[in-house]
């Protein structure tokens, strides 16, 4: 049975997200029996702006935690924004990566700092953001196990990444479509440092960048 640790200030964004949104993410059902579109994703852009809803589910100290909630991703060559927001619209994490540092704001903290995001997120809110990896997965595209570029499609939809996630695309805005766009996203990774399983579930409301 899934557990919710009880409030602290390392741990806001848990009493923050409410479990009452899981269903969003629930189930992501594949057609049966449709011929899958191999069209590859559209061209990569290094600017972009997308948002939707988001749900964790980790295994820590012997632990397991669920929590969800929406965001709302920023990205450009030199950085990336992301803002985590509560099921009942309050903005609970601000985060803002640069191949040279990353900082966390939460509502009611001081600022925090760190030379990298996945040890900032796992001290603070117990679980780690993969954002240099999303930059990548948001738009279909990853580094695989071997080092190759992989560039997905409804029907080339896996991949386990160099750093050892696997990231699925479960459902995609249009399976038909000559340029196919993610909707839902599964990504898991085992051992991943103080976190002994994640699993991150992404459903994907894509909007344009000005």
């Amino acid at each position: 049975m899934m557990t919710t640790r009880p409030f602290s200030r390392r741990r806001a964004l848990l009493t923050a997200l409410s479990l009452s949104s899981i269903l969003v993410l629930g189930g992501c059902a594949t057609t049966g029996g449709a011929v899958q579109s191999a069209a590859p994703v559209a061209p990569y852009r290094d600017t972009l702006a997308l948002q939707g809803s988001i749900g964790i589910n980790y295994l820590r100290d012997g632990k397991r935690e669920s929590l969800t909630g929406t965001f709302q991703w920023q990205q450009t060559p030199a950085a990336t924004d992301v803002t985590l927001v509560s099921p009942t619209g309050q903005t609970v994490a601000v985060l803002h990566v640069t191949p040279q540092q990353a900082s966390l704001q939460q509502s009611g903290q001081p600022l925090r700092t760190a030379a990298d995001l996945d040890s900032l997120t796992t001290q603070t809110l117990g679980w780690s953001l993969p954002v240099a990896g999303l930059r990548d997965w948001l738009q279909g595209y990853a580094t695989d196990a071997q080092g190759q570029r992989f560039s997905a499609s409804p029907a080339r939809n896996t991949v386990v990444t160099r750093d050892g996630w696997k990231v699925e695309y479960m459902t995609w805005q249009d399976e038909q479509a000559a340029v196919a766009q993610p909707k839902r996203i599964e990504l898991t990774r085992l051992g991943a440092g103080e976190v002994e399983e994640l699993a991150i579930r992404i459903a994907l409301r894509p909007t344009v960048a000005e």
